[in-house]
């Protein structure tokens, strides 16, 4: 399992009701079922990864999240997981919404675009950068609303979204990001991971 689910895993108790949004293969789900007993679902667009949940007995659903999150009552889970698919979405600000509403808390992980390979390829090279938490070109990537971990801070502040907790991800090191370290957290995290409600 990668690092990043690592640590949503760690963030969630035993026994947890989640659903995972964008759930792919169904990775994190099985993780999470066979390693904390966690009540795990998932959605996702791609239906040859729903068959593939299926097939090891995930209970995973096909559907488009942008449209079919309204479908889920009011905190229907203790906890819901976007794990880097925020960046994708036509209007990611209603998705969140949504997240928070069918959610008690919210897990989101986010490739970090103010990370500082990111800002050197772009700096030096002049070029969109492809790196391991973004490796699409520029032509033929699905991300629409590239942001940083300091763009989803400040955000989550403005909108008066709690920040339970965020966390850094650089290769197998992790920190905590606060207020005032965010700048150089920013800078040196591939990926940040939010804990909101």
């Amino acid at each position: 399992m990668k690092n990043e689910f690592k640590i949503i895993a760690n963030l969630l108790p035993p026994q947890s009701r989640v659903l995972d949004v964008g759930c792919g293969d169904g990775t994190l789900i099985e993780a999470l079922i066979k390693e904390k007993n966690i009540d795990a679902r998932g959605i996702e667009l791609g239906e040859d990864k729903v068959k593939e949940c299926i097939s090891k007995g995930l209970s995973v659903i096909e559907g488009d999240a942008e449209t079919e999150l309204s479908q889920f009552p009011d905190k229907a889970f203790d906890f819901v997981i976007l794990s880097q698919t925020l960046q994708a979405f036509y209007q990611p600000e209603n998705v969140l919404a949504q997240l928070l509403r069918i959610g008690d808390k919210v897990i989101i992980s986010i490739p970090n675009f103010g990370y500082w390979q990111i800002r050197a390829s772009l700096l030096f090279l002049g070029k969109m950068p492809v790196t391991k938490s973004l490796p699409y070109t520029w032509y033929n990537t699905p991300n629409l609303h590239m942001c940083s971990i300091k763009d989803f801070y400040q955000f989550c502040e403005k909108k008066k979204i709690k920040l339970d907790r965020v966390i850094g991800i650089n290769g197998e090191k992790i920190s905590s990001i606060y207020r005032i370290n965010l700048e150089i957290k920013n800078l040196l995290s591939e990926v940040g991971i939010f804990l909101i409600s």
